[in-house]
């Protein structure tokens, strides 16, 4: 007999609507397991049992009321959606995974939280991330390192590490994440699910923490197209103080809405497999996915050409240089900097040595790649429609296998390697996601990766429910669901 977590989160959200479930039931469903099951997986850095409960308790007041009077819900309301430990909740410790801030608790929410919030969705507690969410790991001294499900003794990736541990492993339906260089989509690589990381200005970065360089952007991690689409509408939005917004779609329209049509037209694809970054070798597993989802796609009636275009360090070399600016920009107490993490370390050091003109060349660098790519590949009309590319170079990486704190230096070089592709995106600004269209032999996940016009989530989100009814993936579970 199917359990609650089997439920995708729109289905949860039906039974809630009709009132054959109830968001307090399904909210100790998540308790309980997150107490049984989360000592193994590290999802969590968090756990909220009381706030949980008290919204699941006026969730259910809410629906309760809608179905007497005959109003309609939002179509998440009573689905419990845990929050990543970079956004901040009024109330509840947020530690952005640093030992420096283990005791900090914000007095205001992030916007995401405040459009969680007025969603109906409960929050289950704070999921597990790496130091500022710097690696591609989630590794802390706060909590267990954040594990697939698909394999224990590999990472779940980072730095959404927690939330993809938390979805893939039933411990929550779906998961708020962030995406600074490939944030979401590499932990739904490695553990088997589907990440969005929306368009610059899409979703809001404020109210307190902005990122000026443009780079992270939160979004969904999900088991499903749908499901992810649906909690991009939660958090998409314009809030005062945005620096960036992105196009907004018509009048009456949802991205739940377009995850539930197919393309109209014949799409052109182009598939770019050499890693940009100068010599960083594709696994061939992860060549698989990608060869595989690019026969996929033809058989569904679209055109995929595969391009080989220069490898340049550039991009690599702009993208470090703001990286390290960033990591050093993040306030940190004078007295809290010998708690830091060796590489987080290295890389404020890093950044004090970037100056001012390296780093507007830098920002400048981005800008000038994404017009590069929008002129270049994706010019509407004449160009491609979607860019598919492996997500990452390798397969899931073993727990500790890129941490290296005797040598942060080459800890940043193996995580570029193990993530050539998912940086583009955050630079240009334009979407991406992640599917879980590949298994190895050995049954782990390996994900492959679509990038669209800036602004063009529609896209995107239509491509992947086509690929998704084509080849099903929200069936396959881990031993431990």
């Amino acid at each position: 007999m199917a359990e609650l977590h089997d439920l995708t989160a729109l289905e949860q959200a039906d039974a809630i609507r009709e009132g054959t479930l109830s968001p307090v039931e399904l909210t100790e469903h998540y308790l309980s397991r997150i107490d049984r099951l989360d000592p193994s997986l590290g999802a969590y850095i968090t756990v909220t049992p009381e706030i949980a409960r008290k919204q699941a308790a006026d969730a259910e007041s809410v629906a309760v009321a809608a179905r007497r009077d005959g109003h309609g819900l939002a179509p998440l309301h009573g689905v419990p959606v845990p929050v990543k430990d970079l956004s901040m909740v009024a109330g509840v410790r947020c530690t952005f995974g640093s030992e420096a801030f283990r005791n900090h608790v914000p007095e205001v929410d992030d916007h995401v939280v405040t459009k969680l919030r007025a969603a109906g969705t409960v929050m289950l507690g704070k999921t597990n991330t790496p130091e500022f969410g710097l690696p591609c790991y989630t590794e802390n001294r706060l909590a267990p390192p954040a594990r697939t499900p698909w394999d224990l003794d590999r990472s779940a990736g980072g730095s959404s590490g927690g939330a993809a541990a938390a979805v893939a492993g039933g411990l929550a339906p779906l998961a708020h994440g962030s995406d600074g260089a490939g944030s979401i989509r590499i932990p739904s690589s490695v553990c088997g699910l589907y990440g969005i990381k929306p368009s610059r200005g899409r979703v809001s970065s404020g109210p307190t923490l902005h990122d000026i360089s443009g780079l992270s952007t939160s979004g969904p991690v999900a088991r499903t197209v749908a499901d992810a689409a649906a909690l991009l509408d939660a958090l998409s939005g314009p809030m005062p103080g945005d620096p960036y917004g992105a196009p907004g779609l018509p009048p009456g329209e949802t991205f739940l809405g377009h995850a539930r049509r197919r393309p109209e037209t014949r799409l052109r694809i182009v598939s770019l497999l050499t890693p940009p970054v100068p010599g960083v070798e594709l696994h061939p597993d992860c060549r698989a996915a990608a060869d595989g989802t690019a026969a996929l796609l033809r058989e569904l009636g679209h055109q995929v050409d595969e391009l080989e275009l220069p490898v340049d360090d550039t991009v690599r070399q702009a993208f470090a240089a703001v990286w390290d600016v960033m990591t050093l920009a993040r306030p940190v107490p004078a007295d809290a900097e010998e708690h830091l993490m060796p590489l987080t370390r290295h890389l404020r050091e890093r950044g004090g040595r970037v100056s001012a003109k390296s780093f507007a060349d830098a920002l400048y660098a981005f800008r000038m790649l994404g017009q590069m790519v929008e002129d270049v590949l994706l010019t509407a009309g004449t160009g491609y429609d979607v860019i598919l590319t492996p997500t990452l170079a390798q397969p899931p990486a073993p727990v500790g296998g890129q941490r290296n704190d005797a040598d942060p230096e080459a800890e940043f070089a193996a995580i570029t390697a193990f993530t050539p592709f998912t940086p583009l995106y955050n630079a240009t600004g334009q979407p991406a996601v992640s599917l879980p269209l590949h298994w190895t032999e050995s049954g782990l996940p390996v994900g492959v990766m679509l990038g669209g016009r800036y602004g063009a989530e529609a896209t995107l989100l239509s491509l992947s429910a086509e690929l998704e009814e084509a080849r099903p993936w929200a069936g396959r579970h881990p031993a431990m669901w």
